[in-house]
């Protein structure tokens, strides 16, 4: 009897052999690509965001020029420089004496600012907002502390919050301020920093010291609806006291978070419990942002 060939035994394999071997070979991958038993870990599997924080400072009222503010600022600025991982300080306005005897030191008090934070901070950046003894002398302040209106990322946020400084320098809102709030929208968080305080009800600071409530209302009334719970603090400054209220400050700004600070020179400042700075801190999981800012007392 002659054998059948290879070829042979090949064409004589019973039908549907060729379904059950493509079958069994679809159950062994999907048994490959079975979840893994408990205990074992998940392949592939993408971690979640963890939350991460950013350590910032707000120092208001050095009037560097008066007095013994200078040294007094020398001393305060290091300890705020040192506690924490820094990454940004605001600087509130009357940074110096600028306007004292017509301006005619101007130039010194503002190079000893400066040249006390530029030693101090190092590469960590800063920004300063203008202040009433500083609006005689707005060109000095931008030679040496930059403009007076403006909005930055704030350092160490992606790009998910926004630094904006105004000009209220002399008790009322620049034009350019106003735009700069008509502009906010809902793609950022924002911080906002300028020197007067506004009418919130409840502060302390004395009533010369506090815009008005027209000015106040027309701050308010500048920021667009989308933007308001995206408006995550207002620090401002000029009232030498600290103050804080961190809700409902305003009809419709339930989340926002509003600041006075001390100060940190020698011009009316009280010794006693509001000479300092504030220690502030952004949390920041995932999309979700918050801030908060703490009084320390020097």
């Amino acid at each position: 009897m002659k054998r059948k060939s290879a070829a042979g035994k090949r064409r004589t394999r019973q039908p549907g052999t060729r379904l059950i071997s493509r079958l069994n070979a679809g159950l062994k991958k999907k048994r490959s690509s079975s979840p893994p038993r408990p205990g074992q870990p998940k392949p592939n599997l993408k971690r979640k965001a963890k939350a991460y924080t950013v350590d910032f400072a707000v120092i208001g009222d050095s009037h560097v020029g008066y007095g013994n503010s200078l040294a007094i600022f020398k001393n305060l600025l290091p300890k705020a420089a040192g506690s924490g991982n820094k990454r940004f300080f605001i600087f509130g306005g009357d940074n110096t004496q600028a306007g004292a005897n017509h301006g005619n030191n101007a130039d010194a008090y503002y190079k000893d600012f400066k040249d006390t934070v530029t030693s101090t901070l190092g590469s960590t950046p800063y920004k300063a907002s203008i202040g009433n003894w500083e609006a005689s002398t707005r060109a000095l302040f931008t030679k040496y502390l930059g403009a007076v209106t403006g909005r930055i990322n704030f350092p160490g946020t992606q790009g998910l919050v926004r630094y904006v400084w105004l000009d209220c320098a002399l008790g009322s809102f620049s034009a350019d301020s106003i735009s700069l709030l008509k502009n906010l929208d809902d793609r950022y968080y924002y911080i906002i920093d300028f020197h007067w305080p506004l009418q919130i009800s409840g502060i302390t600071v004395e009533s010369s010291h506090v815009l008005s409530a027209a000015e106040t209302a027309k701050f308010f009334a500048a920021i667009p609806d989308k933007a308001r719970d995206r408006v995550l603090a207002i620090f401002t400054h000029h009232g030498h006291k600290f103050f804080r209220k961190l809700t409902n400050i305003y009809p419709g700004f339930t989340k926002t978070k509003f600041f006075v600070t001390g100060c940190s020179g020698d011009y009316k400042c009280k010794p006693s419990g509001d000479r300092g700075y504030y220690n502030g801190v952004l949390t920041i999981n995932g999309s979700d942002v918050t801030v908060d800012a703490f009084k320390v007392t020097v």
